[in-house]
């Protein structure tokens, strides 16, 4: 299945705009997710939820680990949708 990637970006973006209180210009794809965005470990539980919620994305404890930058979420959730 052939995933829209600007939809899926603009849909992340737009979640982590609504849920963590970010600015648009601090969503640049090599922004770190804890450095930069200041998305704490907690907060990584609510964007599990929040992807399974959206995108019917099932998010484990190992995909967290290996998510650093925002360009690594993009790609993990636009990887699962095409498979």
């Amino acid at each position: 299945m052939m995933v829209d990637r600007e939809e899926t970006i603009l849909k992340i973006n737009t979640f982590l705009i609504e849920e963590f209180e970010l600015e648009q210009h601090q969503l640049v794809q090599n922004a770190s997710l804890k450095d930069d965005l200041d998305i704490e470990s907690l907060d990584f539980v609510d964007i599990a939820v929040i992807l399974e919620n959206n995108f019917g994305v099932k998010v484990t404890s190992e995909h967290l680990g290996k998510i650093i930058t925002l360009r690594d979420l993009y790609q993990f959730v636009i990887d699962y949708k095409e498979n």
